[in-house]
């Protein structure tokens, strides 16, 4: 725990600047909250790629077993027809992500950023921030305000 309770306060990037409003404050934080939904979306599409991959490759195992179990034309159709097809129009996974990344998730961090820096100097999660500072108990232990001010876990050295 802090030495001073007047010490236990949040770091000063996760604090509001001066002059800026509650509803600014409450607008960037929506916003923030955007960009992680969009996060978790661009995660999906990773997964997406990633299972489409594995697909893929359970896909030419099996035309392979079928070909081994003297099935060799509809291994050929599976083979012809599948293995190797896009996903939409003209493009593999990769390209799907790809396209996400340029077109979207960069346009999205770029505005979010610019937002944060022509509002709250940049500042980072001012929002969450102050949402914490209402809900945690001042001066309990694993309620600190800031990782530097929480005490070493049980038994770890310092």
């Amino acid at each position: 725990m802090p030495e001073h309770p007047h010490d236990d306060v949040p770091a000063p990037e996760h604090t509001r600047p001066d002059g800026v409003s509650d509803a600014t404050v409450e607008a960037i934080g929506r916003l923030s909250k955007a960009l992680d939904l969009c996060e978790e979306s661009r995660g999906h599409l990773y997964a997406f790629h990633r299972r489409t991959g594995d697909t893929e490759r359970c896909l030419r195992e099996a035309v392979d077993l079928f070909r081994e179990a003297g099935h060799d034309e509809l291994a050929q159709r599976l083979d012809d027809e599948l293995v190797g097809r896009n996903v939409i129009a003209g493009r593999w996974t990769f390209q799907v992500v790809e396209d996400y990344d340029d077109h979207y998730y960069t346009a999205f961090t770029g505005l979010e950023r610019e937002v944060r820096e022509q509002l709250v100097q940049g500042r980072r999660h001012v929002h969450e921030a102050e949402m914490k500072e209402s809900h945690r108990t001042q001066g309990r232990r694993h309620h600190e305000a800031r990782p530097d001010l929480a005490p070493s876990p049980e038994g770890a050295s310092s």
